[in-house]
């Protein structure tokens, strides 16, 4: 494993102002979706609580990773450990919550267990900040984390590539769980669509008896929303496992630069696609914040139209109505 033989990536301009501007989105983004919770707190319920914490970690992360790719560090400073013990933090426990949430989604529309999804809310704190902070005092205690030549990363600081056991360390710091991830999210979301298809052909058996209101929009939109959850989460990560893996065989492939690009993109942007799914692409969020915006031009809106927005867009949670 000659990881040392091959040089030092130098970024071009391009590609860091293009990771920078991905940083900066999923900065606003998760930000996005934390004002959105604090500010109207009739729209909030249990999942999208869980996707406050999750946006708190992705936060973070873009901030992290938007330093070290504008510092674009070449040692093993001060601020390169910081950077890096921030963002293996942050990251880690970003994985995480986004299977605490696939989990708690699947405990309560798979099988029902309402009480029981409440109760794995204290292990999802635990498991979801504690690790990653054990892991991450660990390595800066044994000083694992510092320069690493951009083999795994996109200028930040992560794992130090001079360190014989980085191998070890890098799994543990984030590839391991990432993998995990993979493996996860899509068995658990498979069952939850499943079942959701399940409940709306039972449901149609009773549709002449219903309302006239159409009995496919809600399923529709759980569909999509659960779906897109490890499609996005897949498609942004696995570049970073390519390079991981290109970097494991010692492969100049690891320097491509549209794979560098990619890695950039997909480590930083999580907040961000988060922020287009569940507040963007929520009818009641995004109508709440075009008022909030016309406020801000031309008024106050009427305390009619809010009330009328509040009972006519239906589930707030953003996840569909089940």
């Amino acid at each position: 494993m000659a990881w040392l033989e091959i040089p030092r990536e130098n970024l071009y301009l391009s590609e860091r102002v293009i990771v920078l501007v991905s940083c900066a989105l999923s900065f606003l983004g998760s930000a996005l979706i934390i004002f959105t919770h604090i500010r109207w707190p009739e729209l909030r319920s249990r999942p999208r609580q869980l996707l406050l914490f999750l946006s708190v970690a992705d936060l973070f992360s873009a901030a992290s990773y938007f330093y070290g790719v504008l510092r674009d560090f070449e040692t093993s400073s001060w601020d390169c450990v910081a950077q890096g013990a921030l963002s293996t933090f942050s990251n880690t426990s970003s994985f995480f919550w986004t299977m605490a949430v696939a989990l708690y989604l699947y405990i309560t529309i798979v099988h029902s267990q309402q009480t029981l999804a409440e109760h794995m809310i204290y292990w999802f704190h635990l498991i979801s900040w504690g690790i990653p902070l054990v892991i991450t005092i660990a390595a800066v205690c044994l000083q694992k984390i510092g320069y690493d030549a951009s083999y795994v990363s996109v200028g930040w600081c992560w794992i130090r590539i001079d360190v014989e056991d980085r191998l070890t360390w890098m799994l543990l710091a984030g590839k391991v769980w990432e993998i995990l991830a993979y493996l996860v999210l899509p068995i658990l979301y498979i069952h939850i669509k499943k079942h959701i298809g399940r409940a709306h052909r039972a449901l149609s058996e009773y549709r002449p008896i219903l309302s006239t209101a159409p009995v496919h929009q809600p399923r529709t939109i759980a569909d999509k929303k659960l779906i897109f959850i490890p499609i996005i989460f897949i498609f942004l990560r696995i570049w970073s496992t390519i390079r991981f893996i290109l970097t494991l065989c010692g492969s100049p492939a690891v320097h491509n630069s549209i794979l560098v690009v990619l890695h950039g993109i997909g480590n930083s942007f999580q907040g961000g696609a988060n922020c287009i799914m569940f507040v963007l692409c929520t009818r009641v969020i995004r109508t709440r914040l075009l008022k909030s915006l016309c406020w801000c031009c031309y008024g106050s809106p009427s305390s009619g139209d809010v009330r009328e927005s509040t009972v006519s867009e239906g589930n707030p949670s953003g996840y569909g109505a089940t």
